[in-house]
């Protein structure tokens, strides 16, 4: 029987056979393999990379947000513990202490008419300078470097300078600093625009071991000389990780959905 017979046997209508049936198949694959060749490979590619990069700093500031809220309650432990003799505070830090913000008592013999050298700095909006002088306490082979108070820019008198050893003892607040970078000032006259113990040190003419923290004066040194006012630095704690972290979650989530809106599209188009 031939087509013709088919179709009228068929009452008029085509009916599927072989042939159709192959055409169908050859679409179905030409469609599939046009598809294939759309698909934004690249794209892909580069958003997964993307994702792993965005997710990875969102992971690494959690993480930073835990190590800071760590070093916050540990200094505020520190602060909080009462002034303890110098050798015992020592001594806990040599079994794993941590001497930030740890107040000690200190025998400091000469102290109050001690030589010192001058750091440009600021206190509560007023610029100055603060005294830094050279101590190597009662009993010690090292000296520290203390950190006496801050003189306003409006007074140009300072303490004398006597050389003797009559003992003072003071409350000191222990604290740690990055060395200067290259770019900070070099030392002039007698004044340094960085905290650099070393060089200062030198300045002040120490001989031996001198220890890396500074040691601010929190009771008066010179009480004859109100000018000089003792006091520590605030804590400069800023704690932005849960932020950042926010931030490179949410860009994580908007390259992924661009990507699926994008490919969406694309998808339409190959669909006849």
């Amino acid at each position: 029987m031939g087509a013709s017979d088919r179709l009228a046997a068929a009452g008029g209508r085509p009916v599927a056979g072989p042939d159709a049936a192959g055409a169908g198949t050859d679409d179905r694959a030409a469609i599939s393999e046009s598809a294939m060749k759309r698909f934004p490979w690249i794209l892909t590619v580069l958003t997964v990379l993307g994702l792993i990069l965005l997710i990875g700093l969102g992971v690494w500031q959690v993480e930073r947000l835990k190590w800071k809220e760590g070093l916050i309650a540990a200094a505020d432990a520190a602060a909080a513990k009462p002034p303890a003799p110098l050798d015992q505070v020592l001594a806990e830090t040599g079994s794993g202490g941590d001497l930030e913000f740890r107040k000690a008592l200190i025998v400091c013999p000469g102290l109050a008419s001690a030589p010192f050298v001058e750091l440009q700095s600021i206190h509560d909006g007023e610029a100055g300078v603060r005294l830094i002088s050279a101590c190597k306490p009662a009993g010690a082979d090292f000296t520290l470097l203390v950190d006496r108070g801050f003189v306003g820019d409006g007074v140009t008198a300072r303490p004398r300078v006597v050389e003797t050893t009559l003992p003072l003892v003071m409350v000191g607040e222990f604290r740690t600093f990055d060395k200067p970078g290259a770019m900070s000032p070099a030392p002039r006259d007698g004044r340094f625009y960085a905290r650099d113990t070393a060089a200062m040190a030198k300045a002040l003419n120490v001989t031996g071991p001198v220890r890396p923290e500074a040691v601010f004066a929190i009771t008066a040194v010179n009480p004859e000389f109100p000018a000089l006012r003792p006091s520590a630095p605030p804590a400069a704690f800023s704690n932005n990780h849960f932020g950042y972290a926010l931030t490179w979650f949410g860009l994580a989530i908007a390259l992924a959905g661009f990507y699926v809106a994008l490919l969406r599209r694309r998808t339409k188009k190959d669909i006849p």
